[in-house]
């Protein structure tokens, strides 16, 4: 039996490449990003990690126009076990609160091309008639706050639109994990002042496996934000505007 390819899209992503490098023994993982040919570090770590191969596959995530054609070439390397989408901006709050543009650039990327691939990557893995699926909300989505509300806002439409595709995929023999992660201490937060109950990629790795191996749908992360977020829409919106990022 042919064991299907572990596919990051997002192959630079600090949380994706750690989820690679948990599946990857035994395993095929394809890796596709922005600059495909200078993926090096990255390959060397699926492969210390017992993968069998690993492909580069030039991928930018705003062009949605070529979705549909780097999905296929990925399907043209073997059958797909599990695709984990890993690209995402933080963006800068304060110039989107007045430069248009640069708000509809973080939703775009947040987003739209998050739906857009999604929408691609559903038809693919039913027609196969299996895969997993790997989809990074944040609680940030959840009730967003006024402290980020470009990023959480893309955050939410991500969930709503990830949350209804599962529904749609459940019976076809493809899966969708949500992950809800907090804080994540990495690259995209370097600076930043770590808020309460953050973790490393390392740890949202750990829970992302945990739950496919459980066949979850969704996961929190660390999963005491769950009942945290519980009480904090209860919250009045006057001191929840007033709530940091």
């Amino acid at each position: 039996m042919t064991v299907g390819s572990v596919v990051v899209l997002g192959g630079r992503s600090e949380m994706g490449l750690e989820v690679a490098i948990r599946l990857a023994p035994g395993r095929r993982v394809v890796l596709a990003a922005r600059r495909s040919t200078d993926l090096d570090a990255e390959r060397r770590a699926v492969l210390g990690a017992g993968a069998t191969g690993v492909d580069t596959v030039e991928f930018d995530a705003d062009r949605i126009s070529d979705h549909a054609r780097v999905l296929s070439e990925i399907a043209e390397l073997g059958p797909i076990d599990t695709v984990v989408l890993a690209f995402g901006v933080l963006g800068d709050q304060q110039r989107a609160e007045t430069d248009a543009q640069h708000a509809v650039n973080v939703i775009h990327t947040d987003f739209v091309a998050q739906a857009a691939l999604l929408t691609h990557l559903a038809q693919l893995l039913r027609a196969q008639g299996s895969g997993r699926i790997v989809v990074f909300s944040s609680v940030a989505g959840i009730r967003v706050r006024r402290a980020n509300y470009v990023y959480g806002s893309a955050k939410a439409g991500l969930d709503g639109f990830a949350s209804g595709l599962g529904d749609a995929l459940h019976g076809s023999g493809v899966s969708l994990l949500l992950v809800r992660p907090g804080f994540v201490i990495g690259r995209m937060t370097e600076g930043m002042n770590p808020a309460p109950m953050s973790s490393t990629p390392s740890q949202v790795a750990d829970a992302v496996v945990a739950a496919l191996g459980k066949g979850r749908e969704r996961v929190w992360v660390p999963g005491l934000l769950r009942p945290a977020f519980f009480v904090m829409r209860l919250l009045p919106q006057s001191i929840w505007r007033r709530m940091p990022r």
